[in-house]
């Protein structure tokens, strides 16, 4: 069994600052949600193979968790996660959902569906930006695919990160937005102090 303490950096990975998440606000294209197509979720290839016996959602609840213990299939057998959205301690990996904090059918909405499967896939498993969170499935439910402007995680405290999380993800992936959820965004972001 191997045990992965959680690095200080954990949560989560490339938030940068309100001034830079500012500009790429403001460089975002505003149009309002369309597709040339059905959304359909397997459209996104997701928690695909990371190495090591490891799928992305086995990656995502390791660098999360704390004290995460997993079996040879790389799937945890202990460990606790905080939730960020909801401030809950879950210390069931079962318990735990991976949020796409862009959800897959968001995206689909605001550009994706032009992209190819390929990038569709690198999008659903991305580890390199803020587009992945561990958070319970209760909130992972309750947030479904809304934008910013239908919902915003219970903890006001989180608003300031989760607009950075929001925007940032919609910049690095060229992703479009819409009016409502610009206003939104720009609210919660109003909120942060650095």
């Amino acid at each position: 069994m191997v045990v992965y303490p959680q690095p200080a950096d954990a949560y989560p990975p490339d938030l940068p600052s309100k001034a830079q998440v500012q500009s790429e606000l403001n460089a975002l294209t505003v149009r309002a949600e369309g597709a040339s197509a059905p959304y359909d979720r397997d459209l996104f290839p997701h928690w695909i193979s990371q190495g090591n016996s490891c799928n992305t959602r086995e990656v995502v609840l390791q660098r999360d968790g704390s004290n995460v213990q997993v079996g040879s299939d790389c799937y945890p057998t202990s460990g606790t996660w905080y939730s960020e959205w909801d401030g809950q301690t879950a210390t069931a990996a079962s318990d735990i959902d991976i949020d796409h904090v862009v959800a897959l059918s968001e995206a689909w909405h605001s550009g994706a569906s032009e992209w190819t499967t390929s990038r569709r896939q690198d999008f659903a498993n991305d580890l390199t930006g803020p587009q992945l969170i561990a958070v319970t499935d209760n909130v992972n439910v309750s947030k479904s695919d809304h934008d910013p402007a239908e919902w915003v995680p219970p903890l006001a405290t989180k608003y300031c990160a989760y607009s950075k999380m929001w925007i940032h993800t919609k910049y690095r992936w060229g992703l479009t937005l819409d009016s409502a959820e610009k206003t939104a965004v720009q609210g919660l972001l109003n909120t942060c102090t650095y």
